[in-house]
């Protein structure tokens, strides 16, 4: 991917950077929102991208910088609430049927983390905002859960601000460089990835270990009590 000066013609060749330049270079400040509220609806579009090149667009008078901070927190809080309204619709009496049909899992799992998100639901929120993966992710317990619509709202505008600022910033001061972010956070990307993957791994390899150990213990009881009643 070619990487030049937004406003001038030429731009970033194709990808997502060309998509993201010319949205702003079309809509403004508005265009980077648009971008951003896509972003949390489709994780794949990456922020470390999106958010660097407003920066540098704002670093080039093609935006202002209050501009590209105020409409890619705009967007954030968009892309969030749809998601919020999505979980809020599904529900938590069809997540728990869903969840009772998989494999390896427990109610009881699911009930502790309804729990833990009951307790700690506003840390979650406001901190999953800055974490690469969960900051869409979050928002959907939330909804099933049904949080409070003003504190969501808070929490994520806050969290939003805080993260978006980062990026934007960077890239408004990385200037030709707003590049170099994308693969430092990419990396951290990764890195979270890589953890909550291990994770499950071995969340999933323990479940089926406690089911097959079950499994044996069951069978001998069913045979002693089979054979007592033989004898007796």
């Amino acid at each position: 991917m070619d990487f030049v000066t937004l406003g001038l013609p030429q731009e970033p060749a194709g990808g997502v950077a060309g998509w993201a330049a010319a949205l702003v270079d079309t809509m403004g400040g508005p265009g980077a929102g648009l971008a951003i509220a896509l972003e949390n609806l489709f994780p794949p579009l990456p922020s470390e991208v999106i958010l660097p090149l407003s920066g540098f667009a704002a670093g080039r008078g093609v935006i202002s910088l209050a501009s590209a901070l105020l409409w890619t927190t705009l967007g954030s809080v968009a892309g969030a609430v749809a998601l919020y309204w999505i979980g809020m619709l599904f529900g938590r009496d069809r997540v728990h049927a869903i969840w009772a049909k998989l494999p390896l899992v427990k109610t009881s799992d699911l009930e502790r983390t309804e729990q833990w998100f009951a307790k700690h639901g506003t840390k979650a929120v406001l901190l999953g905002r800055m974490v690469p993966i969960f900051r869409s992710l979050i928002s959907v317990p939330a909804g099933v859960e049904r949080m409070p619509l003003p504190l969501f709202l808070a929490l994520t505008a806050l969290g939003s601000l805080l993260w978006n600022s980062v990026l934007v910033m960077a890239g408004y001061w990385l200037g030709d460089r707003w590049d170099l972010v994308e693969t430092y956070v990419g990396v951290f990307s990764k890195a979270v990835l890589a953890v909550v993957l291990a994770a499950v791994a071995v969340y999933m390899t323990l479940r089926f270990r406690s089911r097959s150990l079950k499994r044996p213990r069951a069978r001998s009881r069913s045979r002693g009590r089979a054979q007592h009643r033989r004898t007796s």
